[in-house]
């Protein structure tokens, strides 16, 4: 490939992608740019499973909480920014490295954002007033009901973004996901996708034990710091709004981390569900060694092992 590469690690949440990222950094001699849209977050640690001190250490990252939850930042902006972050990488490396749970936004930096229509301000503004009246699963099962592929993959748990999935739907009388994937725009470089997964127990079990050790590590504690800023988008966030909600006393403790597990376990599920529409992800079990997928990439990019 004359093109520089880039190499997006992708998996569902707690599979073991940042351990990878840092690895494969570390062979390629390279840096790290993540596309995990809650990491980006100044405010949003534990709860993010932000890579700690000592793998921050191991490699040069991008995009690891440089904004405050304070601020407005869309997919669009990160698109932006992530490829001048790209084309400067691109400058002294021949590869890099991008790793994320958001797939909307790893598509965002391979592929490009898709065109959408032009919203009327009052199908927007009654789905307002109806998630404020009838509550977010009101709109969950209107979104199932238009598109359940969109209801199946994007996250669902976040009002804005089945607001914006209804919003199309409603105002082209077409699915949201059929406007999906329909443009791609070219690329000054080649990406190599690499998938980590393993069987759903297995998963599902990792998801478990990481939320136990979020809170082990201080998730109530950051939660906590958070509740004046409780309504601001990013924190509609799985681990935080349930967290919310206990200390609302709406739900009692053990119930809401019961609830960070299970919609994590759901979100990882969505994810899967993205990820497995590209047919150019190479798909490697999580305990698969790294000089195995080392060889493949360097096989695919046609480099000397």
């Amino acid at each position: 490939m004359n093109k520089p590469v880039l190499i997006a690690i992708i998996g569902p949440t707690a599979i073991g992608k940042t351990d990878l990222s840092i690895k494969l950094a570390k062979h390629f001699q390279t840096e790290i740019i993540s596309a995990d849209s809650r990491q980006f977050y100044k405010e949003m640690s534990i709860g993010t499973a932000v890579p700690s001190t000592e793998e921050l250490a191991q490699a040069k990252h991008h995009f690891i909480q440089h904004i405050s939850v304070t601020n407005s930042y869309t997919v669009g902006d990160f698109e932006k920014e992530a490829l001048n972050k790209l084309d400067e990488l691109f400058n002294t490396h021949e590869v890099a490295i991008m790793v994320g749970g958001s797939g909307l936004y790893v598509d965002a930096v391979t592929k490009g954002l898709d065109d959408f229509p032009e919203i009327d301000t009052q199908i927007r503004a009654k789905l307002n007033e109806d998630l404020h009246s009838k509550g977010l699963v009101y709109l969950q099962e209107q979104l199932k009901e238009l598109d359940i592929e969109a209801f199946q993959t994007i996250a669902i748990d976040n009002p804005r973004r089945v607001i914006r999935a209804l919003e199309v739907c409603l105002q082209t009388k077409k699915p949201y996901s059929s406007f999906l994937r329909k443009k791609e725009n070219k690329r000054p470089f080649n990406t190599v996708y690499i998938g980590l997964t393993a069987d759903r127990e297995i998963i599902y079990n990792r998801i478990n034990q990481r939320v136990d050790n979020m809170i082990q590590d201080g998730l109530l504690e950051e939660v906590e710091t958070l509740l004046s800023k409780q309504g601001l988008n990013a924190l509609e966030t799985v681990g935080y709004k349930e967290l919310f909600n206990y200390f609302n006393k709406e739900w009692p403790l053990d119930f809401a981390i019961s609830e960070i597990k299970k919609n994590t376990r759901r979100f990882a599920k969505r994810q899967l569900t993205w990820y497995r529409k590209n047919e150019s992800v190479k798909w490697f079990d999580y305990l698969t060694p790294v000089e195995e997928i080392t060889t493949y990439i360097n096989k695919t990019i046609k480099k000397p092992t």
